[in-house]
């Protein structure tokens, strides 16, 4: 009987990983043991992905509020710095706001409005049309700002970003001034030392304050790339792509995964037979028609993933082979038509009419927004993703 299943997507349930577990292990024996369990078997090109929380959980990986303080003092210099283009989050960058503003003597803080780079809104567009409020060309200080929109809670949080952020700053004993624009250069007319903490316009960023006369600029990924003292570090993405700890301590985004993909491929080949892709997941990239944000908040979707997940999908449309090319015909004439243009299809469909309203996204990036969905970011427990028929068609049985 033909197979009438596609895509199945499954979390795996794993132990509480600590620092030094050997995850290969954990990850096949997880695996393997729900197979059983659920009475279902590998097939090759499964895809099994692993959270990189559990990954840099694993190795150690964290940095503490002080470790923070020295680097940024040691790369800014200690006195007056621009803060700029931070993400409103809690989770994300209040904890590096403690450590940066530790290491300061005054933080001009420049929030990005009327929201930050992944949608996390301080303000609506309706409020700014509604002040006569300019975004691309206005500068705000914060009295104008309160002047002109009051208090504003996040919808979801109910935190007012702006007060929380200030609150952190004082309370470690350094100045503050709040800002509100979306020029990078701005900055530059209150300090020539900055921090730039956007994400995926860092460098552009990066190149138009340099270009501009800045004195020192960092990234968040220039912040904590070697160990201060013992600490974790990232030689890749610095503090990009941390989560909070403790209310003194940061896990980093993970590094050095790519042999752990490998591992993880090989003990399942060398138990099952099977040759599965392996991938280290973050956040997904997706957007929340709702609240509009946009999920991306770590540096990338996968920092490690084997060889076979390189690529973007290659696929026909059904809709449009049914609707258009063989419109004419129906039943199993027309199932018989599409699978053999499935079959017989281009390696790459690239300008090919027929691929079009197909995703144009890399593989990684598509599988590990279906990961973060099937695992959550809560109490699910299933920290190991297994997606199997994702690579399947409609010709596969």
């Amino acid at each position: 009987m033909a197979r009438l299943v596609g895509t199945v997507s499954r979390g795996i349930r794993g132990p509480i990983i600590r620092e030094g577990d050997d995850l290969v292990k954990i990850t096949v024996d997880s695996v393997l043991s729900a197979a059983e369990s659920e009475n279902f078997y590998l097939r090759d090109r499964d895809v099994i992905a692993v959270t990189e929380s559990v990954v840099a959980r694993s190795q150690g990986n964290y940095v503490t509020v002080d470790d923070i303080a020295k680097d940024v003092k040691a790369k800014l210099g200690g006195g007056t710095v621009g803060v700029i283009f931070p993400i409103l989050s809690r989770n994300r960058f209040a904890i590096n706001l403690k450590g940066i503003a530790r290491g300061c003597k005054k933080i001009i803080l420049m929030l990005s409005y009327p929201s930050d780079e992944v949608g996390n809104a301080l303000i609506t567009y309706d409020q700014l049309d509604k002040a006569g409020v300019n975004p691309y060309s206005d500068v705000l200080s914060l009295e104008k700002y309160r002047e002109l929109f009051g208090d504003n809670v996040h919808e979801f949080t109910g935190v007012d970003y702006v007060q929380y952020y200030s609150d952190i700053i004082t309370g470690e004993g350094a100045e503050v001034e709040v800002i509100f624009a979306n020029q990078a250069k701005t900055i530059l007319e209150y300090t020539d030392c900055v921090i730039n903490c956007d994400i995926h316009t860092r460098e552009r960023t990066k190149r138009i304050l340099k270009g501009s006369g800045a004195k020192v600029v960092c990234g968040l990924d220039d912040l904590m790339t070697a160990p201060i003292d013992g600490s974790g570090c990232n030689e890749k993405y610095g503090l990009l792509g941390s989560n909070k700890s403790t209310e003194d301590k940061i896990k980093l985004f993970p590094r050095d995964c790519k042999q752990l993909v490998l591992d993880i491929q090989a003990e399942i080949l060398k138990k099952t037979g099977k040759h599965v892709e392996v991938m280290v997941y973050g956040d997904g990239a997706f957007k929340d028609p709702q609240g509009k944000i946009w999920e991306l908040a770590d540096p990338v979707v996968s920092p490690a993933f084997t060889d076979g997940l390189i690529g973007t999908p290659n696929e026909l449309k059904l809709k449009y082979l049914a609707d258009n090319d063989f419109a004419n015909l129906s039943g199993e004439a027309l199932k018989n038509a599409i699978s053999e243009s499935i079959k017989s299809k281009d390696a790459n469909l690239k300008g090919n009419m027929a691929s079009q309203g197909t995703t144009p996204r890399q593989l990684t990036d598509l599988i590990g927004s279906l990961c973060d969905l099937t695992s959550g970011s809560g109490d699910k427990g299933t920290p190991i993703i297994l997606i199997q028929g994702y690579f399947d068609n409609y010709t596969n049985d």
